[in-house]
């Protein structure tokens, strides 16, 4: 089973959002209204009740959504540069097309196509959108002896994996195997990571530490690193985090899990509607660094 269900971005015009999603990426509005304001008292974030919203599917048609939520823009925010989810990962056909493709979209390329010295059968690329939001387009050419990777069904196809910047990323990974129930892929992993270079001014030779978290053979989650010179995110108070603000995930042991972080809910679960929940049961959990991380009954 996938655990991923959805990512939560903070966008600062939703119309414009929307369409740039729909031109570029291929994706189609699966659900748009106000935000219940009991659904954003549970992410910590009650200003954000009734604010436009609007649920985008793949053009593949797989349940995995990227969620908008019309939000104030921090003046400071600056990506790639502080704590929380830091970025979506979406699989594609051709790696090579998207970016000609991008190229004339309003996305600026922050890192072109290239391949993974060591793991071939990865070769991803990197933009960022107009409210910031970081994307990886990554083209999965093999499989891997240790872990399964989606094939893309259309040119631009789903999201796979939420990447999350951790002031301790030993601690995070503790955190999220404890009270989340991931289980840890790769414990540590040190890559060239031209994108923290570029956003902090360090040497782009650089050796950054990140892992991996897993379900079965499924990789959801990368954890990174961050340097001494990242901060907390900065927000507006009883609002959502900026940038990628919420990551969403099916638990497969959702009442073994709520027993387990009694008290520490920022609401109690509760059931839900709409395309994200289907009527299950979700609640949601503040991780080291003020990270929010949503769990949904599988």
């Amino acid at each position: 089973m996938k655990l991923m269900r959805a990512a939560t971005l903070s966008v600062a015009d939703l119309d414009r959002s929307v369409d740039t999603y729909r031109e570029w990426l291929d994706y189609s509005v699966e659900e748009r209204g106000e935000l219940d304001a009991d659904l954003a008292a549970s992410w910590g974030a009650p200003a954000a009740g009734g604010r436009p919203y609007a649920v985008m599917r793949p053009a593949s048609g797989h349940d995995i959504f990227i969620r908008f939520v019309e939000n104030r823009i921090h003046p400071d925010y600056r990506s790639l540069t502080s704590y929380g989810w830091a970025a979506i990962e979406v699989c594609v056909e051709d790696v090579l097309a998207v970016d000609e493709r991008m190229q004339q979209s309003p996305f600026e390329i922050i890192g072109p196509p290239r391949e993974i010295e060591g793991l071939p059968a990865i070769y991803p690329m990197q933009v960022k959108g107009p409210d910031q939001e970081i994307v990886y387009f990554t083209q999965i050419r093999d499989d891997l002896p240790a872990f399964d990777l989606p094939r893309a069904d259309a040119p631009i196809d789903r999201l796979f994996i939420l990447v999350m910047a951790c002031s301790d990323m030993a601690a995070s990974l503790a955190w999220l195997e404890d009270h989340a129930g991931f289980a840890i892929g790769r414990e540590r992993m040190e890559i060239v990571y031209t994108m923290l270079a570029n956003a902090f001014g360090t040497p782009l030779d650089e050796l950054h530490a990140i892992s991996t978290m897993v379900h079965g053979k499924d990789v959801f989650l990368e954890l990174d690193q961050m340097p001494p010179q990242a901060t907390r995110r900065p927000h507006y108070e009883n609002e959502l985090p900026q940038g990628v603000a919420l990551g969403t995930f099916l638990h497969p042991d959702f009442d073994a899990i709520v027993a387990k972080n009694e008290g520490l809910w920022i609401a109690p679960p509760a059931v839900r509607g709409g395309a994200v929940y289907g009527g299950r049961r979700a609640a949601t959990l503040r991780a080291l660094d003020g990270t929010l991380v949503e769990l949904v009954e599988m």
